[in-house]
């Protein structure tokens, strides 16, 4: 019995020494992408300023309603990097606070559902030729069937407009996607070996879903949440350029461009600082996915 307990313990510490392992050799394969480590910076340089946007931003009282007629259309200089908007408030504090509703979209976004395409996927893929596959895979199929795009701005435009309902518009959206992703991956390895055993040895369904299936398919899910990212914030631009999202005086990047694009060409600047940082956040989520697949293709 003690010899028993011996080995287990050292079973056990045997185990973590080899996570450890595997997890150095992972973050090793993606510090070799110079391109992925820059888009984890940004990504990372971006978060903190959401975070800290009352003590980084210049102007913190910008972020809301402020009136200053005085300051207003003053381009770029020293003392307003961005320039001034209509209302004279400062682009550049209003980007900062602005990252942090595109942080917010896409962290609500992907944690609604991601775990709940992730789960009915792997419910599909293990019960193929049942009724609850049927179910499943034919609700996804509608929802896919309907432009994305489309389908959010309908689900926006029947809720009241404000960020949350742009939110949960993007989510209803998304989770089909996950669905199709994981079902496909289940299926092909449904009937692996390692699969049958474990069903033979009177492992319960929840043990073979998320000890035996997931584990094989957390690459790409990770790589596909990663990309998306970039989507969320793309797709909830374009709620609130048209007025579904965010209201102003909400300083939402996408309300800003639509704002602010009413003053094109004259005050070029009002848009160019919103509209370049949704392109740097879709840019770096990108580079950080593409690192992610890169580390589990090698896995």
């Amino acid at each position: 019995m003690q010899e028993s307990s011996v080995n287990e313990v050292k079973f056990l510490e045997l185990e973590k020494k080899v996570k450890r392992e595997n997890w150095k050799r992972m973050w090793f394969r993606f510090r070799r992408s110079k391109l992925s480590m820059v888009g984890l910076s940004i990504i990372l340089i971006l978060l903190l300023m959401a975070v800290f946007a009352e003590y980084i931003a210049p102007y913190p009282s910008h972020a809301g309603l402020h009136i200053a007629f005085k300051n207003a259309y003053r381009p770029p200089s020293f003392e307003h990097i961005l320039g001034t908007d209509m209302y004279g408030r400062d682009v550049f504090s209003r980007i900062i606070f602005g990252f942090r509703y595109a942080f917010m979209m896409i962290g609500l976004v992907l944690s609604l559902v991601t775990p709940t395409g992730v789960i009915l996927g792997l419910i599909a893929g293990y019960y193929r030729g049942t009724f609850i596959e049927t179910v499943i895979v034919r609700l996804s199929d509608i929802f896919i069937s309907l432009p994305p795009l489309v389908l959010a701005l309908s689900i926006a435009s029947i809720l009241e407009p404000n960020i949350f309902n742009a939110m949960m518009a993007v989510s209803l959206m998304w989770w089909p996607w996950y669905v199709k992703l994981t079902y496909s991956m289940t299926v092909s390895i449904r009937n692996e070996p390692f699969i049958l055993a474990a069903e033979s040895q009177g492992a319960s369904t929840l043990h073979i879903l998320f000890r035996e299936l997931l584990p094989i398919q957390l690459g790409t899910i990770l790589t596909k949440v990663t990309l998306d990212a970039g989507w969320v914030i793309l797709i909830g631009a374009a709620i609130s350029f048209v007025g579904l999202g965010a209201q102003p005086p909400t300083p939402d990047l996408g309300t800003m461009v639509s704002e602010y694009s009413k003053y094109l060409p004259e005050y070029w600047w009002m848009s160019l600082g919103p509209a370049a940082s949704i392109v740097l956040i879709i840019l770096a989520f990108n580079l950080l996915g593409d690192g992610i697949r890169d580390v589990f293709a090698g896995e």
